[in-house]
Formats: C-alpha cells, structure tokens, sequence
C-alpha cells in the first residue's frame, strides 16, 4: 500500500491544501479540518484505497483502522504543511483568495449550516470534560476492585502494611475528590476559569471541616425552606458538573459588565459568592434529583426488566456509536464506578453495551463466508481481529453499516449477548477497554459468564446476518463486481 500516494489522491479529494486547517488522527481516524465542504467529494474520498468509511463531524474523519492510519498522516501532514494534531483556527481564510472576508465568511455559514448540531456539540462537551480523567478513572477503579477481593480472599491479611495501604489510598483518593475534578474541567470546557469550577467541586465534597456540616450550640446548620442538613454528597459528580457549568457561565457575564480595574479580583469573587449559594440552594437538588432518576431508570432496566432490559441496551448501543454519541455516557459509567456509590463500585452496564462489539464480529464472519466479493472479503480480514479486541471502528465504518441490513443484523444480535450478560449479572471494576480485553475488568469470578456472552453475542450476530443480512446485489453496489 503506497501511503504517499493515498495522501495525494486524499488531498485532491479533500480540496487541495487551502481548504485543510487541521491534520491528526486517533486509534482508527484521520481527522481532518475542512474550510469549505463544498469542496469536498466525499464520495471520491471512500474510493481512495484503504479507506473504510467517513464520519462527518466538527472534523471529516476518515477511517483507515489501527497502525494504517499514522502511516497515512505521516504522509498526509507533509503535503498540507500543518503540524500532527495542531489546527490553525478553523474560521481563518485559506491562503490563496481574491477576497479574503467574503470567502471566510460564506465558507463559516455553510459550516455552521452543516454541522449545527446543537445535542452533539453539547454532549462531546459533556465527554470532553470526563475523557481526560479516564487514566485516573481506570487505575483507581481497578486498584478498589482488587483489593476488595484480596481483602475478602484473604480475610484481611494485608490490612495496615503502609506498602498496601498506600495501593489503597491511591484508589480511595480519586474519587474522594472527583467532583473538584470533574468542576475543574467543566468550568475550563464551557469557557470559564477552571480552579473556580474546582472550587464548585468541592461543595459535592462531605468534609467534616466543611464550615456548612459544623455544629453551633450543639446543633448541626440546616438550610432554608427544607430545613434540612446539608449532604455534599448528595448531588453527586452531576452536581459538581452542572456547578462547574455555571460557574463557566456566571463569569463570563460577570466580566462582561465589570470595569477592567477591578475585574481581576471583583469578579471570581462575585462569582463563588453568587455560585456558592447557587450550587446550595438549587444545583446541589437538582444535580440529585438527576443521580437519583439515573439510577432509578438503570435499575428500572437491569432488574425488573432483566434480560429484556440487556438485549434492548445492547442493540440500541451501535446506533449510538456510529454517530460518536456513545461518549455522553462517559459521566453515567463513572458514577457506576464510584465505590461510595449506589453500585458500590460495580459497573452493571458496561458489560452489556460491551457485547454490541461482538455481535458486529459475528456479522462480520457471516458475510466473509457468504459473499463472493474479493474487496468486501479484504475489508471483513482486516476489522475482525481488532474487533475481537474491542476496537470495532472498522467492521461498522467499513463493513456492516454502508450495508445497512447487516449493521441492523448485527445490532439485533449483539443484544442476546447483552441478554446473558443481564442474565449473569455481570459488572465490572473499571472501564477504558472493550472486547476480549473487558476480562481484565469484569468483577473477579465473572470472566467464565463474560466469555459465554460475548460468544453469544458472536453467534447471534453471525446467526441473524447469515441468514437475513446478506444481500449480494447490495454488496456489489457498495463495494463493486
């Protein structure tokens, strides 16, 4: 595969250099910033070879799968001359234009017209603000469920040694102190000072220092029209994440109207004095309303549903992720996580949005052995080792979803597999991995019932796509004789 050449024929397809202001890629895209989309040919783009499929979003993002796809930005980033993951501001005229002001602004409209997509801008905001603390998430996560079940394995018996104990509080502390962290990002995402977002955190914070939980003549405070104590720890990580919104929020109107002489200390003052009594009073009860409703729906779905509820959830998950959407559910997998938790640290839906991946590999194999065509067949051989994996990217971009009908076997499949990870009860420590690798995070004990799932997932993915998913014409019509 000559990568100089697929850059080249990408760049034509994409407009020429001027109509480029970014270049970078992740696992499985390449991700690049477009000025005018109308100068795109999209579907010359999905016929450049390698290419698996294209997602349009805030970036053209252009499937190549694992390891092909830095080979392809190592080339594609010298043609357009802009550094890896750097963007020039997407709003700036090309290089090359007669009028600069008419072209930007025309280019911004039809933009702005295309991708207005006021939910997803909202929700990859939301995710934004919790991707970067999933390191911290999955080690923490990991460390709790593993010492949880050394310290019931062995009835305790390394309680106190400061080596252990040091393990310990590493998984304690962050979530502990999530909320500050999750106010932190949510105040920076949304445009405001982040260490004020940090300090909203703090309110989701039960600190016994904590001048609100203080007793006074032998009484504890309690809060106005509920005449209630205030609990911290109520309103949650969503508490702390709609504070660190506001507090974003709050500001950037404060600022707006104060005089620069004294806007550096008169305005992050207004807004933790106003902010404070805001997250008291209105968000600390909503943010709990909203954890209580949550959990309520999930156990709704998980237990009286059973293993109804896991086939709908993971036949519904697909949809989800081909439109990059299943990122909102980030925020709702860390508080699964939280040991202090109503789950007390066991995570009951991430196994069963996992077996979605295993329905699409067996609808992968089903089309390997039933289609004759050579360039489908390439496609399936490349997608479905990463696929056992949990990297399912290419099988959906490249395989089940231009199809149509096998994208809707695949999903119908993968929730049997769902169904018995329900049926199981299966949870899980920690998240970040998918596949054949979530037997590193399934609660210890559990990996024989993860393996039957996600085999049932494969078969009933297989099974559905087999016999009802393969329509050959359609196959020719995609991917040629």
């Amino acid at each position: 595969m000559d990568y100089r050449q697929i850059s080249i024929q990408l760049l034509e397809k994409l407009g020429g250099k001027e109509n480029i202001s970014s270049n970078a890629a992740c696992m499985t895209r390449l991700r690049v910033g477009i000025r005018d989309m109308s100068r795109v040919d999209l579907a010359g783009v999905k016929k450049v070879e390698g290419v698996l499929g294209v997602v349009e979003s805030n970036t053209l993002q252009i499937v190549f799968g694992p390891g092909k796809v830095n080979k392809v930005l190592e080339e594609f980033y010298q043609l357009t001359g802009l550094a890896k993951g750097v963007a020039e501001d997407p709003d700036a005229a090309p290089a090359k234009t007669e009028n600069v002001s008419d072209l930007t602004r025309e280019n911004k409209e039809k933009q702005k017209a295309k991708h207005d997509k006021p939910v997803q801008r909202f929700l990859k905001k939301i995710a934004n603000i919790f991707v970067a603390l999933l390191p911290g998430i999955i080690a923490a996560g990991l460390i709790n469920g593993i010492c949880n079940v050394i310290n019931v394995s062995t009835d305790g018996a390394l309680s106190g040694l400061w080596w252990y104990e040091c393990i310990r509080t590493m998984g304690w502390a962050l979530f502990a102190y999530l909320p500050i962290l999750v106010g932190f990002n949510a105040a920076r995402e949304f445009g405001g000072s982040g260490v004020l977002g940090a300090i909203a955190g703090t309110m989701s914070i039960a600190n016994t220092a904590m001048p609100l939980l203080a007793t006074f003549d032998d009484k504890q405070i309690t809060l106005p029209f509920t005449n209630a104590v205030f609990n911290p720890a109520a309103g949650g990580l969503l508490a702390a994440l709609i504070a660190g919104v506001f507090f974003a929020f709050l500001e950037k109107q404060i600022r707006r109207i104060m005089p620069d002489i004294i806007d550096t200390f008169i305005s992050p003052l207004l807004v933790l004095i106003i902010g404070g009594l805001a997250v008291l009073l209105i968000i600390q009860p909503v943010g709990a309303m909203l954890t209580n409703g949550i959990f309520t729906v999930l156990t709704f779905v998980y237990e009286k549903l059973g293993v109804v509820g896991g086939y709908i959830l993971s036949a519904g998950f697909l949809p989800l992720v081909s439109v990059g959407l299943h990122q909102a559910l980030t925020p709702i997998h860390a508080l699964l996580n939280d040991p202090e938790g109503a789950t007390k640290g066991i995570n009951y839906l991430l196994p069963i949005l996992m077996m979605a991946g295993g329905g699409q590999v067996g609808a992968g194999i089903a089309l390997y052995l039933r289609t004759k065509n050579k360039k489908l067949k390439g496609y399936i051989r490349d997608s479905v080792p990463v696929g056992i994996l949990g990297i399912g990217e290419p099988m959906m971009y490249a395989v089940t979803l231009p199809l149509g009908r096998s994208f809707l076997t695949a999903c119908l499949g993968s929730g049997f597999g769902g169904a018995a990870a329900a049926l199981f009860h299966l949870g899980a420590i920690s998240q970040g991995v998918s596949g054949l690798f979530g037997l590193l995070i399934v609660q210890p004990g559990q990996q024989m019932g993860f393996v039957v799932s996600i085999a049932i997932a494969y078969a009933g993915g297989f099974l559905l796509t087999y016999f009802f998913g393969v329509d050959e014409d359609r196959i020719n019509e995609v991917y040629g004789d």
